[in-house]
């Protein structure tokens, strides 16, 4: 275990609770990259830190728990839960998170996040519509085209 990179997640995931991007953005390194199912795959500091922003602000009541974490001096992970209502839909969602780093001049550089997209889905769009369209390719990337179109809104606003 490598008591400084569990401090780091840790450190990443209060501010994250707390809505305090500035902290979040200092845990992350200049070069990091973001994966997730939403946004597959966002490169550099700037361009994470707009997802982000926009994930706080889209979800109202924003509530963020945090556990199991674990870290090695080159790779570390938790599991993380978000709950809020998404304010396009009305809807409440509860996510399950697995989250995977890599770390380097004791920074996260890579972070992945994994979920289940067709049950998110279901939370966020609600029944039937998220049950039939949650698992299609053709859904997947017409939600991922909104995504990264609101959040090439949001870098330019």
């Amino acid at each position: 275990m490598d008591n400084r990179h569990m401090a780091l997640i840790g450190a990443f995931y209060e501010a994250l609770a707390k809505g305090d991007t500035t902290t979040m953005e200092h845990c992350y390194h200049p070069d990091v990259s973001f994966g997730d199912p939403l946004f597959q795959e966002l490169e550099g500091r700037d361009r994470v830190m707009a997802m982000w922003r926009l994930m706080l602000s889209r979800g109202s009541g924003v509530a963020v728990t945090f556990r199991d974490l674990a870290a090695s001096s080159h790779a570390g992970s938790a599991h993380w839960t978000a709950r809020y209502t998404l304010t396009s839909t009305g809807r409440e969602v509860v996510n399950e998170v697995e989250a995977f780093f890599r770390f380097e001049d004791d920074l996260i550089v890579r972070h992945r996040d994994d979920f289940d997209f067709r049950l998110w889905s279901r939370m966020a769009l609600g029944r039937p519509a998220g049950l039939l369209l949650g698992w299609t390719p053709m859904f997947r990337k017409t939600i991922r085209d909104r995504a990264h179109r609101a959040l090439d809104e949001f870098q330019l606003s």
